[in-house]
């Protein structure tokens, strides 16, 4: 286990409802979390469980309907633009569809440009280039065959990488990873993988998967946190939860995995 006792983020009763009256859903409901620096944490449930919602609300992007998110053990703030801008150089995100995640009418460099602009870094254009290099060789990307590209013209597996790319540059405290293997294959997964781990252990990043695969939480987790209809039912060491599950939805989910079901003949 790489964490420390550092606590980094904590999440108490936190509850996000939709709508109102007979319309309510409520998408979270009390959801308590310390995620420790340098951790790796999978919260795994089915789709509609709520853990993409609960994301959203950790990066900031929705606002909890009650509930308190501290970050380095004060309550965040989030009510201006500098305290926004300030919370996101720490805390970054890599979602499912990749498309979704740029701007489609900026061109490459500008997307990696904005990173440097985010850091508050006053670079030359050949220190940019040298950055913007350096990302993209980490994830395997030559940054000659991107240039003057527009996000479109590129391949789902190479968007991924340049999601990646850009926490290479951001060196975030927190990496909230949603599904961020779903959309490429099982090469393209492993190697994307490696990549997240990589920047774990070089920058003791600590990472949130958002996930319904079980086997992935098992491999790259240090922590699991099972969510069912917005409620964490389940949470614990990675190995504890996956070999001994205590609760009836955990173990469903990893009866539905057949391989892991075998391999460790779980009830």
């Amino acid at each position: 286990m790489k964490r420390n006792n550092n606590i980094l983020i904590t999440g108490k009763q936190i509850t996000k409802v939709f709508g109102y009256g007979k319309h309510k859903t409520t998408a979270v409901q009390d959801v308590n979390f310390d995620f420790h620096e340098g951790e790796i944490i999978s919260i795994v449930g089915e789709s509609g469980s709520g853990k993409t919602t609960l994301a959203k609300i950790m990066m900031g992007l929705l606002k909890e309907t009650d509930g308190t998110i501290e970050y380095k053990g004060q309550p965040r703030e989030l009510n201006s633009h500098k305290s926004r801008k300030q919370y996101w150089k720490d805390i970054q995100a890599i979602f499912q569809d990749p498309f979704s995640s740029f701007n489609m009418f900026h061109k490459v460099e500008k997307l990696l440009v904005d990173c440097i602009k985010l850091q508050g870094l006053r670079l030359s254009k050949e220190e940019q280039f040298a950055k913007m290099k350096e990302a993209c060789s980490f994830v395997n990307l030559k940054f000659e065959e991107l240039y003057n590209k527009y996000p479109f013209e590129l391949s789902g597996g190479q968007m991924q990488r340049l999601m990646i790319a850009r926490i290479f540059m951001l060196h975030p405290k927190v990496l909230i990873a949603d599904e961020p293997t779903s959309m490429v294959d099982a090469c393209s997964r492993s190697t994307i993988l490696d990549m997240l781990l990589k920047l774990r252990d070089e920058n003791n990043m600590t990472i949130i998967f958002i996930t319904h695969d079980v086997g992935l939480a098992y491999y790259v987790s240090d922590s699991i946190y099972i969510m069912e209809k917005g409620k964490i039912v389940e949470r614990g060491l990675a190995e504890d939860i996956i070999l001994n599950p205590q609760h009836r939805y955990t173990k469903q989910l990893i009866a539905d995995v057949p391989k892991i079901h075998t391999a460790w003949n779980l009830a």
